[in-house]
């Protein structure tokens, strides 16, 4: 049997959707988009969302809005998509490095405080795969030392800190609609703020700061032209995407509870399997479960790229755990104490998990994972 890694949930109704938006004309940012927003921002519990090409971009814009520039520095973890740290490059300023919680897989907050430097301008914690970070803990950090928190939520649509969704806490959160992550536009971010006059802003910002937007210049009863009062960026959503994204939105309830049964089979086939660790579940968080990671312990008789390759072979596709963004070419010569962040880049894989995986597949995953680690134990 072959299994698919990953995939989106499409529930049929996306087609309709977009052809409807191209027969009305208006393809690129416009009504469809100012939609999604306002329902991205609703289901957040958000005052505000804009929605950006992607989370990216959504982070950069994020960071920049919040004053971030050449010469600051932005705290953040090695453990993660190299975006992360690339969002903070884009701007001229420094990504530093912090090491992670050994159990949650996510920023550390004494760590961060330790990176802490005359020249650090932002701390943004990323909720790893869809687990919110300890964000009171941040927070705290961050008004101790007069620092703002862009959150990357990337993974984390849905998901929930002591029963607060993840989009509603702080200054700015920053998500993905990658086909990776829970819902999708194809490509897409969104950024959520409680503050109107930030998302104004970051509203102009994205489109070349115009003190105008496309709905204003083609409504006007009268010549109108638009100013550019500062530089600015081109990243739009589209509506098109949009479009898509209502659709995503009205199955996200369902997307996230089949995510979550599957995640609990695994939890019960893996719960006594022999040098695997299931993922922690902290009591503040409910996650997105967006990918399910296991961890191969140490001084177990495999090494964890040994054993994606025997998954393989048998038709299950895995990947890696989240890269360390330090061990990349395009980061070198970080000296950092990433005690934690090295030992989970090393040991940590990911399974199948997507909400069209059948029982039958991920019973195959379980077999092929349970009959491995037993013949290595032997």
């Amino acid at each position: 049997m072959e299994v698919p890694f990953a995939k989106p949930t499409l529930t049929g109704d996306e087609g309709a959707a977009v052809a409807a938006v191209i027969a009305s004309g208006w393809v690129s940012q416009g009504p469809k988009v100012q939609e999604f927003e306002r329902r991205f921002a609703e289901r957040v519990g958000a005052a505000e969302a804009i929605a950006v090409s992607n989370c990216t971009t959504a982070l950069s814009l994020a960071l920049y809005a919040a004053g971030v520039g050449p010469g600051d520095e932005v705290i953040v973890p090695s453990l993660s998509f190299i975006a992360t740290a690339n969002s903070v490059w884009t701007l001229g300023a420094t990504p530093v490095f912090a090491d992670i919680d050994p159990l949650t897989y996510n920023l550390d907050v004494a760590a961060a405080e330790r990176a802490i430097t005359s020249k650090t301008k932002a701390i943004m914690p990323v909720h790893q795969v869809g687990l919110p970070a300890d964000m009171d803990a941040f927070f705290a950090l961050a008004d101790a030392h007069g620092l703002t928190i862009v959150e990357d939520a990337a993974c984390a649509i849905g998901a929930h800190y002591k029963g607060r969704p993840i989009g509603s806490l702080g200054p700015s959160a920053c998500f993905s609609l990658h086909p990776r992550k829970v819902i999708t536009t194809g490509e897409g971010g969104m950024i959520t703020t409680q503050d109107v006059e930030l998302a104004a802003r970051m509203r102009k910002l994205r489109q070349h700061a115009m003190d105008l937007s496309d709905l204003q210049r083609h409504g006007a009863k009268g010549v109108i032209f638009e100013g550019y009062p500062e530089r600015g960026f081109n990243y739009r959503m589209t509506d098109m995407q949009a479009a898509l994204g209502l659709c995503q939105l009205d199955a996200l309830d369902g997307i996230l509870a089949e995510r979550a049964r599957l995640a609990e089979r695994y939890n019960a086939a893996f719960a006594a399997v022999p040098f695997l660790e299931t993922p922690y579940e902290p009591e503040y968080a409910q996650r997105t479960w967006q990918s399910y990671c296991v961890r191969v312990a140490p001084g177990a008789p495999v090494e964890r790229t040994e054993l994606m390759q025997l998954l393989l072979d048998d038709g299950v596709p895995t990947r890696r755990g989240v890269m360390a963004i330090h061990h990349e070419g395009a980061y070198p010569g970080v000296t950092a104490d990433l005690t934690h962040t090295e030992a989970a880049a090393a040991e940590v894989l990911m399974l199948p998990l997507f909400a069209d995986l059948t029982d039958a597949q991920q019973d195959h995953v379980i077999e092929r994972v349970v009959s491995h680690c037993a013949a290595l134990a032997a």
